[in-house]
Parts: structure tokens; C-alpha cells; sequence
């Protein structure tokens, strides 16, 4: 990238590519600079402006800078559902649950058949106490995928603080039965037991 970038210095595609390969070598704030140069040549591009926010949020865990980051790329393109979870789990990272509730449903609005906006949005209710709910979205995510070990087990904790032991049992079996090694669904499958 730095090659190309020397040969023509204003591709804001190359720097946006070139922050992508230092977020993937760890290099965080080289990421972010690499993205803000992007921007600066092409301010408009509302996958850089998620791609920073994410560096910023989930990696530098400067959810404040990355929900800036992910209401730019939704003034560019408010249609961008990745843009609407992510600004989700800052606002959820931030404690501001009914805000992330909301950016959930918007993305969810936006791409019904993507099971992470539904697992997200039951995360934040299981965080709210609020477990009925927290099932509901967890069932819409486990209808769109139902091989995602994580959702059962989630599904199983807030069906066990619903005193549903029978059914929380079936999950927790789900879970490990998808991945054996998931110690959290055996500790749990374990607790439902006693």
C-alpha cells in the first residue's frame, strides 16, 4: 500500500485498504490516521467512516469517537444496517441500552435476515432483565442461524432466570452439542442440573 500510495498519493481506496491491513496487524491508531486521510480525500464514503468506528469502538474502546463516526456514515447512507449494529454496540458499551435497543431495531428494519443485528439486540435485552424479550430476539436469530452456539447458550441463560429449567436445558444441550468445547453452556447446562 505504501508503494501504491507513493505512485498516487490522493487514492483514497488505498488508504482506505491500507488502514483495513493495519487493523488486521493491530495497529490501531496507524488504522484510524490511515482512514482520516481516506476521508480527507473522500469524505462521502460511509464504509470508511464504519470501518474507523470500528477501530475506535471495538478495538480502542473510544465508543464515544466511533458513535461520531457511525452517525457520519448513516448521514451518508441511512439504509447502512452494519453502520446502525455497530453504533448499537458503542451505545450498548456506554450502558445507553435503550439507545442501542433502537439502532438495533433500525438495522434490523433495514436487513430482517441478519441473525448478528438479532442476537445484539436480545444481548441488550438480557442486560435490560428484560428475558422474555431477550428469548423472542434470541428465536428470530436462532431461525435465521441456527449454528450459532453463542445464541443458544444466551438463550439458555435467560431462559434459567425465567425458571424455565426444562427448556434452558434444551439450549444449553444445543450449544455444546454445535460446540463441545463452550465451557460456558457446560457450566451452565451444570447449574440448570442441580
Amino acid at each position: 500500500y505504501d508503494k501504491a500510495i507513493e505512485i498516487k498519493p490522493k487514492f483514497a481506496d488505498v488508504w482506505s485498504s491500507k488502514g483495513d491491513a493495519l487493523r488486521r496487524l493491530k495497529k490501531y491508531e496507524e488504522a484510524v490516521a490511515s482512514f482520516d486521510k481516506a476521508l480527507e480525500l473522500k469524505p462521502k464514503n460511509a464504509d470508511v467512516w464504519m470501518n474507523k468506528g470500528i477501530v475506535l469502538g471495538r478495538f480502542l474502546e473510544r465508543n464515544d469517537d466511533a458513535i461520531v463516526c457511525y452517525d457520519k456514515a448513516i448521514e451518508i447512507d441511512p439504509k447502512n444496517a452494519d453502520a446502525w449494529n455497530h453504533k448499537g454496540n458503542a451505545l450498548y458499551s456506554l450502558s445507553r441500552n435503550d439507545d442501542a435497543i433502537v439502532c438495533y431495531d433500525k438495522a434490523i428494519e433495514i436487513d430482517l435476515k441478519q441473525s448478528v443485528f438479532w442476537s445484539n439486540k436480545g444481548d441488550t435485552l438480557l442486560k435490560l432483565k428484560k428475558y422474555e424479550d431477550a428469548v423472542t430476539s434470541y428465536d428470530k436469530a436462532i431461525e435465521i442461524d441456527s449454528w450459532d452456539a453463542d445464541t443458544w447458550r444466551k438463550k439458555a441463560f435467560a431462559l434459567l432466570q425465567l425458571k424455565k429449567y426444562d427448556d434452558a436445558i434444551v439450549c444449553y444441550d444445543k450449544a455444546i452439542k454445535i460446540d463441545p468445547n463452550d465451557a460456558t453452556a457446560w457450566k451452565g447446562m451444570r447449574i440448570t442440573l442441580k
